[in-house]
């Protein structure tokens, strides 16, 4: 039962951005929805768009592999709080696939075609890699979305909570042989709840300084919800 609420406590803090996405408030807020209904996608912005969803180092990919091991090795942490985590991650990119009327695999390619590592060391370290890959792979990519403010958006909530939410977490449980008990699960929940609480504390005060001067424009008039992002 400790488990199962310490990872619970995880998956609040490490998905916590997706609550708040599309719920922006200001001039500005609607500003990104109206553009996705008249602005049609571009092939480069569709390839991107795609290829977080279904490139190897995407979203479907990680969660086939967060499963693999999960059934190897069982209900070890952090798998099974950061595969919930990847589940609104992939949700997240198919709607903005399905707004724009682009076809993807509605079934996850990559399921039962990746193994394990033969260790639950091995695997930590292999997707603490796999989660610099990711925030790589956001990199390159936010350069096909530039102009269209929603996908900065989603693309920039979702390098955030691999950089800062699934790299710490798989990088202490190589540290710690490979897995991380309920004590430090809570520890890594604090951590990121006081995070999301500095950034909220932030960006509150420059959006009070912004809407003072009358410049809060669209989803990112402020430094965005970078801070509560997470998977």
């Amino acid at each position: 039962m400790i488990l199962t609420l310490a990872a619970g406590s995880l998956v609040l803090g490490l998905g916590f951005g997706f609550a708040q996405m599309g719920q922006g408030k200001g001039p500005g807020a609607g500003a990104g929805y109206a553009q996705v209904q008249t602005q049609p996608l571009s092939e480069e912005a569709k390839n991107a768009l795609l290829e977080a969803l279904t490139g190897p180092e995407g979203e479907y990919a990680a969660y086939a592999m967060y499963t693999a091991v999960i059934e190897k090795y069982g209900e070890v942490e952090p798998y099974v709080s950061i595969r919930k985590a990847e589940a609104k991650h992939i949700e997240a990119l198919k709607r903005q696939l399905d707004r724009y009327g682009v076809d993807y695999p509605a079934e996850n390619p990559y399921l039962g075609q990746v193994s394990a590592p033969e260790s639950l060391e091995d695997a930590a370290k292999a997707w603490a890699e796999g989660e610099v890959a990711n925030v790589a792979m956001y990199d390159r990519l936010m350069e096909a979305v530039k102009d269209y403010p929603n996908l900065v958006q989603v693309f920039d909530h979702l390098r955030a909570a691999s950089q800062e939410r699934h790299l710490p977490a798989f990088s202490l449980a190589a540290e710690n042989g490979g897995t991380l008990s309920p004590e430090q699960m809570q520890e890594l929940h604090d951590t990121f709840a006081s995070q999301r609480g500095q950034g909220q504390g932030n960006h509150g005060g420059q959006d009070c300084q912004q809407q003072g001067q009358g410049q809060g424009h669209g989803p990112h008039g402020g430094a965005g919800p970078r801070a509560g992002s997470g998977h």
